[in-house]
């Protein structure tokens, strides 16, 4: 072929999968604990069957990487210590993390454990990935949301290992900035429990509709492509999927890779993953049919033709054999319903199938193929019993959270920042009622900004520069020349989405960091501190209990805000051109656009004044107005100001997680 063969990078959510993955061919695999990951549903490992996989693993000379991708709540610190040590001793090929507080724990005290940065990162260009680089993370898992163009130029210019999703399920938002799931009901995204709030169905322009639910990613077509560009894994999505699911994904794109003639042969294997309509995604250079309104798995292969007292018939257009798996997908509700192929018989395309479903289905109900049996996996890894006993460093757990505590930064007096989305909004505010002002502009708006406009010369030293979440690669000189010429006009602090958009930053600047960098724990604090991060901003899905266990109180509380629920770059359907939609329970929900972004909002705020009183107590007396997702209204600025004067609550508004805790 010309060039490296990439590894093949297979998931792994249990036994019978991690053998289905060796089987098929995988070079390496990715697991997760039964903790600290971001798939807390799949079955996972406990620590004794990582200690066997990783034996049997090395036998065979395929790769483990651990996932430690999840935010760390702060009371978490000592749970994670255990952890690091454990796979320290045990000499994995690398662990996969999210949270700089984890990396800052790892990095420091457990150096034999190799990083790799994971795709809830939200990492989606050359500056991130070489800022990761620069502190010793060996790879970059990209986010999925990257056209083939970005790619090749991120390639180009990135100084670490690059990793790229090729199958499975996607996200509508931007993985690692996804608030939907924990707005919901806590079950946060960030901590490996998200409810797929995307794959609902929602009300939208008179009609209910799946409005964010994508189809899966497939990446056979641009896999040549892939190869050719030197991109290091392709990665295939899937911890929570069976071991059949492994087995035949990636014994198909070993094959495909291996030799370019099993093309054909590899897609058709591919169409009986029994996942969701496919999409080739950004990298195909299209997405305009990437949103489905059939959410669920599996392929359609027929319809129910009659209903027995304990047998039910339907046609098929597929030849269903022993040990599969059917559904049946009601047509009037949507229920679903499963019947394992078992003593049935056939009548040429009619299969009689024994299921007590009578009054449950109706004749022409859906029926879905969602398994096949390709082979048997053993569920034993061996005997955790004869283990041999692990080599593990002294844990000083007190000595590294006494480590964490940052000295000094604290204020007498409380500061107010406020945050606005236009330039709008300038002639609502007072620049007097605030100690800072963030200016979260459109790009537009900073192609148009007149540095010599009389009312940001008069107030530039309390304004300051916000970069966005994303910053595609096209787009970095754009934000690296505008951090310059705004420096240079004497704009002396800036705020990044990114920690990576430091380098985009000049030397001699002050740079502090939003929300989009998540600080759960006092590690996280840590490392922004010894960044030389000026300030930052605490997660909007942050818990009370959550906050006042930190020694860190530096950070400034959010305490009014619209949450940006999804983050996306994916188009609205033209269902939901009217930018409102609800879900099941009647709750409203707006959709707006900047710079080609969709974002999602509740359509009533956030707001935590009433706790300001309590948090002053406890130590926190920075915090945040954020005006950057509400409609442009003087009479708001006045209202919600008088508010935060007097800690009184707003009515309607939301706690968000605040009191009801982030799981």
């Amino acid at each position: 072929m010309g060039f490296k063969k990439p590894e093949l990078l297979a998931p792994v959510g249990n036994v019978e999968s991690f053998y289905a993955a060796l089987n098929a061919g995988a070079d390496a695999v990715f697991m997760g604990l039964q903790e600290l990951n971001a798939r807390g549903r799949a079955s996972n490992f406990t620590r004794p069957l990582i200690q066997l996989a990783v034996q049997k693993a090395r036998e065979k000379r395929i790769k483990i990487y651990i996932t430690l991708n999840v935010l760390l709540k702060n009371k978490e610190i000592d749970q994670l210590i255990e952890i690091l040590a454990f796979l320290e001793s045990l000499h994995v090929n690398a662990i996969i993390i999210q949270d700089w507080g984890v990396y800052y724990i790892a990095r420091k005290y457990f150096p034999g454990l190799t990083l790799h940065a994971s795709t809830q990162m939200g990492i989606h260009n050359s500056a991130g990935v070489n800022f990761g680089a620069s502190k010793g993370i060996v790879r970059t898992v990209l986010a999925r949301e990257l056209t083939m163009p970005e790619l090749e130029k991120i390639k180009t210019h990135s100084q670490a290992e690059l990793e790229v999703f090729v199958h499975g399920a996607l996200c509508y938002s931007f993985s690692g900035m996804c608030l939907f799931s924990s707005y919901s009901g806590g079950q946060g995204a960030n901590r490996g429990i998200c409810k797929q709030s995307c794959r609902r169905i929602y009300q939208g322009g008179g009609e209910q509709h799946a409005l964010f639910s994508l189809k899966d990613n497939q990446q056979i077509e641009n896999l040549q492509k892939l190869m050719a560009l030197g991109i290091n894994s392709l990665k295939i999505e899937g911890r929570m999927k069976s071991a059949d699911y492994v087995f035949q994904v990636c014994k198909a794109y070993r094959m495909a890779i291996d030799n370019q003639q099993n093309m054909e042969i590899a897609r058709q294997m591919l169409e009986l993953d029994m996942g969701r309509e496919k999409t080739g995604y950004f990298l195909s250079g299209s997405i305009t049919d990437g949103i489905t309104d059939d959410s669920s798995i599996g392929i359609r292969v027929g319809a129910i033709t009659s209903v027995e007292r304990k047998s039910i018939s339907f046609t098929s257009s597929v030849d269903l054999e022993e040990g599969f798996r059917i559904r049946i997908r009601k047509e009037i509700d949507d229920e679903q319903l499963y019947v394992k192929m078992e003593n049935f018989s056939r009548n040429g395309d009619v299969y009689q199938v024994p299921a007590d479903l009578s009054g449950k289905i109706s004749k022409g109900d859906e029926v879905l193929l969602v398994r096949v049996k390709t082979q048997s996996f053993s569920s034993r890894l061996g005997n955790v019993n004869v283990l041999p006993e692990l080599k593990k460093q002294p844990l000083k757990k007190q000595e590294i959270r006494k480590s964490l505590q940052i000295e000094g930064n604290k204020t007498q007096l409380p500061i107010l920042l406020v945050r606005i989305g236009s330039p709008e909004w300038l002639s609502k505010l007072r620049f007097d009622d605030y100690q800072a002002v963030i200016l979260s502009y459109k790009r537009s708006d900073w192609e148009k900004f007149d540095v010599n406009t009389s009312v940001y010369q008069q107030n530039r030293q309390k304004i300051r520069i916000e970069f966005p979440k994303f910053i595609s690669e096209n787009l970095l000189d754009f934000y690296r020349d505008l951090a310059s010429r705004l420096f240079g006009s004497g704009y002396k602090h800036f705020i990044v989405s990114h920690l990576s958009q430091k380098l985009l930053i000049p030397a001699g600047a002050e740079i502090s960091c939003n929300e989009n960098v998540y600080v759960l724990n006092d590690a996280a604090a840590r490392m922004l501190h010894e960044e030389k991060i000026s300030q930052f901003i605490y997660p909007l899905e942050n818990d009370l209990d959550n906050l006042l266990s930190m020694v860190n109180k530096q950070g400034v509380v959010p305490l009014y805000f619209y949450p940006e629920l999804f983050y996306s770059r994916m188009p609205v359907r033209k269902d939901a051109d009217n930018h409102f939609f609800a879900d099941e329970n009647n709750k409203k929900f707006r959709i707006d656009v900047r710079d080609g972004i969709t974002v999602v909002y509740p359509t009533i705020p956030v707001a935590l004044f009433h706790y300001r009183i309590q948090l002053e107590k406890n130590g926190f007396n920075r915090f945040l107005i954020d005006y950057s997702g509400e409609a442009i209204n003087s009479n708001v600025v006045k209202r919600i100001l008088k508010k935060y004067q007097n800690s009184e609550a707003i009515h309607p508004s939301s706690n968000f997680n605040f009191k009801l805790g982030l799981k």
